[in-house]
């Protein structure tokens, strides 16, 4: 190993290079950010406005097939919650436009669809979404793009979601498979005809213990080890059937945690 020995005066001078060279590489960079800056759009302003119009219109497009699904299998909270952004989109859809009253026609069909959705109107329902449909194709021919057209949809729009009410498919479930025993509404007091002395739902929901994932156990089970003769019956639920009882259930604790 060989050892350099520059003394103070050395040791000073490459010093002075370092700082010399820290204050460059600064400057480098504070002119490359201001750069990228001043390149950069302003906040809220888009680079590219027909790529937002595109955009929002490919949710639309989803929105569109999810709310046909939600509708026709009467799952109203669902219907409403698409229709719902369905109507945001087309606001901001009509703001991009050069022409914004296409977007108020669209809008003016889907209070028709709104309506039969609050009244809980299939038939209506139908009739108002596949106007709204063509409302929605005679829009694109106007816009100058008539080979965008779309249709009612013929197919699930995604594979993971569940587009009937589940929690009202349980509730009816726990009526038919638990009510001769149970007490299952929230909004009803009395007891059943035959009622050994099993909990009510509401009390269920509220121990300490409760859990979906203990509830799914016990459904699938087959029942017998409960009961004052240990004689509770096997519903014999599916998957499925289950998975409804347990939201109904949620939905009962949630309503009580309120």
């Amino acid at each position: 190993m060989i050892e350099i020995n520059a003394g103070t005066g050395g040791r000073w001078q490459l010093d002075n290079q370092y700082r010399k060279s820290s204050i460059m590489r600064l400057k480098t960079l504070l002119s490359v950010a201001i750069l990228v800056t001043l390149s950069a759009p302003s906040v809220g302003t888009p680079a590219d406005p027909s790529a937002t119009l595109s955009d929002l219109m490919t949710r639309l497009q989803l929105q569109h097939a999810k709310l046909w699904f939600a509708g026709k299998l009467s799952n109203w909270g669902l219907a409403d919650y698409e229709l719902q952004q369905i109507d945001a989109n087309l606001e901001a859809t009509g703001k991009l436009q050069a022409d914004p009253s296409q977007a108020n026609r669209a809008k003016r069909q889907l209070d028709a669809v709104r309506q039969a959705i609050h009244s809980k109107d299939l038939p209506g329902f139908m009739s108002s979404y596949a106007t709204m449909t063509n409302e929605c194709n005679s829009c694109h021919r106007g816009s100058g793009y008539p080979s965008v057209a779309i249709q009612i949809p013929l197919t699930l729009p995604v594979p993971n979601q569940l587009f009937v009410d589940q929690v009202t498919e349980g509730r009816s479930l726990a009526h038919s498979s638990c009510g001769t025993c149970h007490v299952v509404s929230d909004g009803v007091r009395e007891a059943p005809a035959f009622r050994p002395s099993p909990p009510g739902f509401l009390e269920i929901v509220n121990r300490p213990s409760f859990s979906a994932d203990e509830l799914r156990r016990f459904l699938a089970s087959s029942h017998r080890r409960l009961g004052p003769e240990q004689l509770m019956p096997n519903p014999r639920l599916s998957e499925y059937q289950i998975e409804a009882i347990v939201a109904y259930l949620e939905t009962l604790r949630a309503g009580q945690s309120r």
